[in-house]
């Protein structure tokens, strides 16, 4: 399965050391730029690839996204996410933390299900 990660250039050299490779973004704008060249790098009905597309970004399937960098992007997230369209997106805590205010996969499996421990 192909992966790509965005997010703050620590993550993305520690995820360059297990083979899969990123883009560094430090604001909104370069966001918003990397995941619509990653996003809209193919042609649906033939996959061909775009020349704007980014290096090992192609085939993506799992984009791995920090918190901060999926808050810079917001609504144009929930719209992808919404769409069911590849690459499925996943967000992670960046190299500070879980960001205040946003509950852990545990926390919300709890929530669904209705049990607290």
């Amino acid at each position: 399965m192909q992966y790509f990660f965005i997010g703050d250039q620590e993550l993305v050299t520690a995820f360059n050391f297990i083979g899969i490779q990123g883009a560094a973004v430090r604001d909104a704008d370069e966001t918003v730029s990397v995941f619509r060249r990653i996003t809209e790098s193919r042609i649906p009905q033939t996959g061909t690839v775009l020349p704007d597309a980014l290096p090992g970004a192609s085939g993506c399937k799992v984009l791995i996204i920090t918190e901060e960098a999926a808050d810079w992007i917001g609504q144009l997230l929930v719209e992808w996410q919404i769409s069911g369209r590849y690459p499925l997106v996943v967000e992670i805590p960046g190299i500070q933390g879980k960001l205040p205010g946003r509950k852990s996969l545990v926390d919300s499996i709890h929530e669904a299900i209705g049990i607290h421990i």
